[in-house]
């Protein structure tokens, strides 16, 4: 029988070795105040970009400053200023100044997904009545409308696009339809080998019931057909005309609407509207949809929020990404462009003239003053130092060991609920995991009195990817994948200890604590 325990990973460095500082002691993290937040994150912000906006709203409330990606952002930094960016509603970064910054100065980062499974409406979801059901045609984003997502609640949300009467500009507006709308019905099992099929298909047995309408009851029943007409979007109050019409008078209602014209477009989808909640004999657990990985970037922001970038000399970044689920490829995806672009437009509002004749930071007057200075480094050289001198914290969700299937974990690798955050180790580079990015987090942990565990799957099976590979390799950048562990990875509904947030944050925060003290103790590796 395989025996488990937890699997902690102690530092083998003694902060002994550390200068003395004059910086305040970092405060401590109350790991079990962040519990009851974080059920309202997930319940009360079901799609992408409701949880999107929320984090916009928690950093303003925070003294976070917004900026444009389609402004200059020259003259509008300065040193110990809070900031954050979105790209299309779906992926957003925020970032602290130092008070000591100076150009070339490395980034403490964590970098985690804010997307998740779930099912998106089709460009034009309206189907023909089928045996008296009103149904809604829909397509999986990622694994969503797996078997589990079958028999369940179903609530509708999204983003929907609104021209303003008055002014002609198109607005984004947020709703959620919070109740039941849909459902997706299993076969019940006495109708034999179809009822139990692993591999459904998706496109035909699939398909959520959002109502009933009977009047095709006296027609005679005729075999389906392909429907060949143009499928056109164009033209005034087009679109509202190809949904289904219950759901635009919902969708309606809901945003105040009253012209049906007025909805220019919309991206919906469907979501568990089950309310996030505490389980267990002594509650120790939480059970709730969207946990990948609104879990650590609840606790990634959350941690930023808890840190101040008084008598740092670095950038602390926390940075959440869309379409991690579908393989980040996408603009708002780590995969494009989003964080190196923060990062270079960030040191170059430092230091870059936005003209051959004056220099836009309010710390250097113009090009000449700063040649005179003595620094002669050029933009892209700053850019590259800073590259080196930071690093990243990849932080998804890991698998938490499975009582009824202990033997699938790899011994001593198998991390435990409320315990802290997993290390997440693959030698085929699923993961950027690596001795030494291992070991700075690992100094990181005891000084904040943080318990690391470590995670890798068995020989044989493949390790899920995160955005840490491409957002090193794009920067060079060393990183470590590290993320608070969970039972039913990509379930409708999964469960991690009660802890978990406050786990995150606790690690997180002294992440951003500690990452200068630490890596001066690993500036030549």
């Amino acid at each position: 029988m395989t025996r488990s325990r937890p699997s902690t990973v102690p530092c083998a460095w003694a902060s002994s070795q550390l200068e003395p500082t004059a910086k305040a002691e970092p405060t401590a993290v109350d790991v079990g105040s962040y519990t009851s937040p974080f059920l309202d994150f997930i319940t009360n912000n079901p799609t992408v970009f409701h949880a999107v906006d929320y984090v916009s709203s928690r950093l303003k409330q925070h003294g976070f400053q917004r900026l444009s990606e389609r402004d200059p952002w020259a003259g509008k930094l300065s040193r110990g200023g809070k900031y954050f960016v979105e790209r299309n509603g779906s992926s957003l970064i925020a970032f602290t100044v130092g008070s000591a910054y100076e150009p070339g100065n490395g980034a403490a980062v964590i970098a985690s997904h804010i997307d998740a499974l779930t099912a998106r409406l089709k460009p034009i979801p309206t189907l023909p009545n089928k045996a008296g059901y009103v149904q809604l045609g829909v397509a999986p984003y990622a694994h969503g409308l797996n078997k589990t997502w079958w028999d369940r609640d179903l609530g509708v949300g999204g983003r929907v696009l609104v021209r303003d009467g008055n002014t002609g500009k198109i607005e984004t507006k947020l709703v959620k339809l919070g109740w039941p709308i849909a459902r997706i019905p299993t076969l019940a099992e006495h109708f034999g080998a179809v009822a139990s099929d692993p591999h459904p298909n998706l496109e035909t047995q699939a398909v959520p019931i959002i109502g009933l309408d009977n009047s095709d009851s006296d027609s005679v029943i005729k075999a389906e057909s392909f429907d060949t007409r143009p499928s056109c979007l164009s033209g005034a109050g087009t679109f509202a005309s190809t949904q289904p019409p219950r759901l635009v008078k919902a969708i309606a209602s809901e945003l105040g609407v009253q012209d049906y014209s007025a909805i220019v477009n919309w991206e919906l989808e469907l979501f568990d509207p089950q309310p996030a909640q505490l389980g267990g004999l002594e509650k120790e657990f939480i059970f709730a949809p969207r946990i990948d990985d609104k879990l650590c970037s609840f606790a990634a922001v959350e941690a930023l929020l808890a840190s101040t970038p008084t008598d740092s000399s670095v950038l602390k970044i926390a940075a959440v990404f869309d379409d991690e689920e579908i393989g980040s490829l996408l603009k708002q995806g780590a995969g494009g462009n989003f964080l190196p672009a923060t990062i270079e437009r960030t040191v170059a509002s430092f230091v870059s003239p936005p003209s051959p004749f004056r220099f836009a930071s309010p710390y250097v007057a113009n090009y000449q003053e700063y040649l005179r200075a003595g620094t002669t480094t050029s933009i892209p050289d700053l850019l590259l130092q800073t590259y080196a001198r930071s690093f990243l914290v990849s932080a998804d969700v890991s698998h938490a060991i499975n009582p009824n299937y202990v033997s699938a974990y790899l011994p001593l690798h198998a991390p435990r609920l409320n315990t802290g955050v997993a290390v997440q180790a693959d030698p085929n580079g699923n993961t950027t995991t690596d001795a030494v990015s291992t070991a700075l987090l690992q100094c990181v942990a005891q000084k904040c009195d943080a318990v690391l565990q470590v995670f890798q799957i068995r020989n044989g099976e493949r390790s899920g990817g995160t955005v840490g590979p491409m957002l090193s390799a794009k920067m060079g950048m060393r990183a470590v994948d590290a993320g608070l562990p969970q039972l039913s990875m990509h379930s409708i509904r999964a469960t991690v200890g009660d802890k978990e947030p406050g786990l995150g944050v606790k690690l997180f925060k002294g992440f951003y604590d500690y990452y200068e003290e630490v890596d001066r103790e690993f500036a030549s590796s």
